[in-house]
């Protein structure tokens, strides 16, 4: 059952991004409306600038805790075109809250940079990491997109894999064939199917859709690590989960996979203040550490 706070932050998100974005296709514009700090960031983490694979970013830390933690790769969203480490700092805390050591990589974003820039940076921060010894993986949206390319690109490039992955309503299928695009169309109250259109020409500028760096639902994802997934049943990217777990499994992959009711896109950055933001990265946290074989960690008080 969702919380109340869900159907009120559902309605929020609905007056707040929805109508503001509605039509939109100035990618200024879009920027700016998603380019906020909205929440703050937990207490108790230091988040420093850095760089890994001649990529930068920023890592995030718990200021206390053991000094030796497992490590994280967290890639945000913003539809390939926005956002950063900065305005990901609720989530990426949260995580260094729950004892890992997160670089966060601010990617090069499209259309000035279009893909497959985005996988590359992405894949070349993975590398760095992954070379200091076993290592996690996370994203959502666009993100989520991204860490699964990110994967994709280390098994061909015979680089080590995650432990495991965490993924939050990951764009998995650019060619647009996922049911919930038009099923979930008034429901979802961030996404409309139009803009996600209008956002895929911009990424791919002419590269083929159904290239499995662009759509990881399209690659062979035998030999890929746990996973798991989190979407909100209301969303439009909603089946791309469901597809992807379901693909997944069949090639052999362990899935945890947990659908949230009410919730809009992106959730988790509200993690201050949603139940189900706290629960979805709590999830993920214990679920990382889990495969990485470390024994789950309490998290610390908020």
């Amino acid at each position: 059952m969702a919380s109340l706070r869900a159907h009120f932050y559902d309605i929020a998100v609905r007056l707040a991004v929805k109508a503001r974005l509605s039509g939109q296709s100035d990618i200024a514009a879009i920027r700016r409306a998603f380019d906020r700090d909205t929440f703050r960031p937990p207490p108790g983490v230091a988040f420093t600038p850095g760089e890994l694979g001649g990529v930068p970013g920023e890592w995030a830390e718990g200021e206390d805790g053991p000094e030796r933690r497992p490590t994280l790769l967290y890639i945000h969203g913003g539809g390939f075109i926005a956002c950063s480490a900065r305005l990901y700092r609720p989530v990426t805390g949260r995580f260094a809250r729950a004892g890992f050591r997160v670089f966060a990589p601010d990617y090069r974003l499209a259309p000035e940079q279009p893909f497959p820039a985005a996988v590359e940076d992405c894949t070349a921060a993975w590398a760095a990491l992954s070379g200091r010894g076993p290592a996690t993986i996370a994203g959502d949206s666009a993100g989520g997109n991204l860490a699964l390319a990110t994967m994709i690109e280390a098994q061909r490039l015979g680089l080590p894999r995650p432990a495991g992955a965490a993924l939050f309503s990951p764009a998995t299928d650019l060619i647009g064939r996922s049911p919930s695009l038009r099923t979930n169309a008034r429901r979802d109250a961030m996404l409309r199917p139009e803009a996600l259109a209008r956002l895929v020409p911009t990424y791919l500028a002419g590269a083929d859709p159904a290239d499995p760096r662009a759509s990881p639902i399209e690659a062979d994802l035998s030999g890929l690590p746990p996973l798991l997934i989190h979407v909100g049943t209301r969303e439009i990217l909603r089946d791309d989960s469901l597809r992807l777990a379901e693909k997944a499994r069949a090639a052999g992959v362990p899935v945890s996979l947990t659908v949230f009711p009410v919730v809009p896109h992106a959730w988790q950055l509200a993690e201050s203040i949603l139940p189900e933001a706290h629960r979805s990265l709590g999830e993920a946290a214990t679920f990382l550490r889990a495969t990485l074989g470390a024994a789950p960690e309490a998290e610390a008080a908020a």
